[in-house]
């Protein structure tokens, strides 16, 4: 039974080939003929339109295989969520977001007061910064 689509199969993919390969010829032309100063220029090498045939399935591969991955992820993370919603009433997200919030700020805080202190240090008259 596989067989009998093989033909119909090998068609349609070269079909495909040759058209992202046209797609891939088009693009590095026109990019060929952008001018130097152009922020949409960039520097494709000439052989990248030669590979795209062999490549779009793998980066298709990859693409299927990164999304179904997301999709399994994001799955697993509503369920702990949910999980932990019900399971555990204490709020110790909060605790713990407060407690890093709390520390990041201090550091910034203290790294700016001494850039300040350091950079207005001739202004104020004093001899060393504090």
């Amino acid at each position: 039974m596989l067989s009998a689509y093989t033909d119909e199969f090998c068609k349609g993919y070269i079909l495909l080939c040759l058209i992202l390969w046209a797609f891939a010829g088009y693009a590095y032309r026109v990019n060929t003929q952008r001018p130097e100063d152009d922020p949409k220029k960039k520097d494709f090498h000439p052989a990248a339109v030669f590979l795209a045939p062999f490549t779009w399935p793998l980066f298709l591969f990859g693409m299927i295989s990164l999304f179904i991955l997301k999709a399994i992820f994001y799955g697993i993370f509503l369920l702990l969520l949910t999980v932990a919603l019900v399971a555990i009433r204490k709020p110790f997200i909060f605790i713990w977001l407060d407690k890093i919030a709390t520390m990041v700020g201090d550091k910034l805080l203290e790294a700016n007061t001494m850039l300040i202190k350091v950079f207005l240090n001739p202004w104020t008259g004093n001899s060393q910064p504090a």
